[in-house]
This record gives C-alpha cells, structure tokens and sequence, in this order.
C-alpha cells in the first residue's frame, strides 16, 4: 500500500521525537554522598541521606498504580546542557537530575501502562489504512513517561537547589537555547505550573520545545523539597505532544513517591 507524504512525515517526527523521549533514561544513577542517617530538618546541622536509604524511599514496582517502575536504563541518553547558567537547574531536571548536584541520589523510571495495543487487530501495516496508520502510532505513544529522582544534600543544600530551580523559571521565561548528545535545540519558553505534590518547598513548571516544524513540544517537571532532600520529576508524553492533548507531571506516580516520604 502506498503510504502519503503526510503518513510517512509522521513517522518520521514519531522517530524524531523518541530520541527526545530518551531524556526520560537520564541520570547520575548512583551517588557519591554517603551521609548517616538523614533528617527532614533542613538547617546547618542536616545529613544527607545515603544512597542506600534514598533506595528504600523511591518507589518500586506494584507501587504506582496504572504504572511499570523499573530502574533507568543503562542505555540512558546525554544530558541537555545549556550555556545558560541561570537555566541550567531546569535543563538538569529535564534531563532527570537534581537541580544541582547532591550528596546522594537515585531514580527510576514510571511507564503508564498500555491497555491495549492499537495495532493489535493488524497483520501487517498494510492492514491500516493511513488515517489508521497515524493515529495507531499516536495511540501507542500516548502514555505519560516519569523519570523520579531522589536527592539529598546536607546542611541546607535542598533548600538551595529548590531556590535555584525557583528563580529559573521566571528568569527563562523567554527561552533558552540547550543541546543534547551534539544536537542543539531550544526551548521557547518556560511557565510555572501549579504542582501536584505538597511538601516543605516546591516548584512546578512546563517547558516548550521547539521542534522546528511548527508543533511546540511541552513537557512537565516538579521539584518538590521534604526536609534536607530533593524529588525530582520529569514526565513526557510523545502521544500527547503529536495530539496537541494537555497532560501533566503524572498525579499517581507523584502520590506514590510523597507517600513515602512522610
């Protein structure tokens, strides 16, 4: 079956955009800070969390209802990186960082669950039709991708890091350029976000992309302060962005993780 222009430009940003996606695999991984024990008193005299006690506070498989959580892939992409300085806290949380770096850290990666493949009645791609072809394809990627990572930082280090991520959003309103594994890109602008978490300091914001076809590409960030340690969390919705459909920072993966914390 002849496929159009249309169908087989959609294909191609759909490839596009998941080398973008891949931002979601981002991270330190592992920690350098070893701290005892931890407090949920920021202050001077504060420890961070070690790396072993931030794993058995990030949530884990069967957690996150509608969710797979698993590590972050080995395979995980470049971070973005930016000349800007004062945009730098938000290109490191895009890229699923702690706004600055941090004493200890650690993360995972929550999938929403896919209910039902849509190509699943389907032979062969030849069997879809191209309107069918398309919106297969947006179907199968319209599901939120949330990269969650745990901080900790000693004295006052997270109110800190919470205060960088604070002033940026405004401060890049505008825009700003960045790139990634060589491939430079900018985001248009920057907007605070009401967040879905409660705790002792938080930040909420959606960045837009430009994907240089006309079609903006938001995604969603929340950083959220309880005590001396940070949660980060970045989520992405490729099917969401090709429907122009609003999504947000994912509610049940970001309940799930607070819980944890208190």
């Amino acid at each position: 079956m002849k496929r159009s222009s249309g169908v087989r430009l959609c294909a191609a940003a759909t490839v596009g955009a998941l080398s973008f996606a891949l931002v979601t695999g981002c991270s330190g991984g592992g920690s350098k800070g070893s701290g005892a024990g931890g407090s949920k008193d920021s202050g001077a005299a504060a420890k961070a969390l070690s790396a072993a006690e931030l794993k058995k506070l990030i949530v884990a498989e069967g957690e996150v209802p509608g969710y797979k959580v698993a590590p972050v892939p080995a395979t995980r992409a470049k971070p973005i990186t930016t000349g800007s300085a004062q945009c730098g806290p938000l290109a490191r949380v895009m890229s699923g960082l702690p706004p600055v770096g941090a004493a200890a850290q650690t993360d995972r990666l929550a999938t929403e669950n896919q209910t039902k493949d849509p190509t699943d009645k389907a032979t062969s791609m030849d069997d879809l039709a191209d309107g069918k072809f398309a919106e297969a394809i947006h179907k199968s990627l319209d599901r939120d991708v949330t990269t969650v990572t745990l901080a900790s930082y000693d004295g006052d280090g997270a109110e800190k890091a919470l205060a960088s991520v604070r002033a940026a959003v405004p401060a890049c309103a505008g825009g700003f350029p960045a790139a990634q594994a060589g491939t430079k890109m900018r985001f248009t602008k920057v907007a605070e976000e009401k967040a879905t978490a409660a705790g002792d300091g938080l930040v909420a914001f959606t960045a837009t992309m430009d994907t240089g076809d006309g079609d903006p590409a938001p995604v969603h960030a929340e950083v959220v302060r309880t005590g001396n340690s940070l949660s980060v969390y970045f989520t992405s919705n490729l099917g969401a962005m090709m429907d122009k459909k609003a999504y947000v920072v994912s509610p049940a993966v970001v309940k799930a993780q607070q819980a944890k914390l208190r």
